[in-house]
């Protein structure tokens, strides 16, 4: 098991870019929102809203995780991957529940940047939206292709084994 995010870092001042012995992969997204500079290279392109949008977004967002690939930079290709997947949870969520609104109440001051239910009920589905299923199968398409990249992984392993 990998050890987890540190939430506990000055992202806001930290370069990930020149301090990538300070990342970790953790699980799942965890630190998409945070980690700089790749946060706001990232970011812009990230859209879920209608098909044509995830489309354009996911193919973005995937060629910017083979530029970081290419210059051997795994926290940006990490990072990339980090936001496709976050294409799909997040255009899952809006197709489940409509306004996106999973949990039932506001996320606790001390959790807020971090995912889960923090001990809120999760509120009940609504009928499913077909344009968010349709954008959530592109970007899950394109995370999965991120995944599934012999030089990505190789590029995990070796991080892993050297910072945890």
């Amino acid at each position: 098991m990998s050890p987890k995010f540190d939430y506990n870092l000055q992202y806001a001042e930290l370069d990930l870019r020149a301090h990538p012995e300070l990342y970790r992969v953790g699980i799942g997204e965890q630190g998409v929102l945070l980690v700089q500079p790749y946060k706001s290279e990232i970011l812009p392109h990230w859209h879920f809203a209608t098909p044509d949008a995830a489309s354009e977004s996911s193919e973005t967002i995937y060629a910017l995780f083979l530029e970081y690939l290419k210059a051997g930079d795994f926290v940006g290709a990490d990072m990339a991957r980090k936001f496709l997947q976050m294409g799909f949870t997040r255009s899952r969520r809006y197709a489940n529940h409509k306004g996106g609104k999973k949990y039932d109440g506001p996320v606790p001051d001390d959790k807020k940047g971090q995912s889960g239910a923090h001990g809120r009920a999760e509120l009940p589905r609504t009928p499913e939206d077909p344009v968010k299923a349709e954008s959530a199968r592109i970007f899950k398409a394109k995370w999965e292709e991120a995944e599934a990249n012999a030089e990505y992984a190789a590029m995990k392993k070796a991080h892993r084994a050297a910072y945890g």
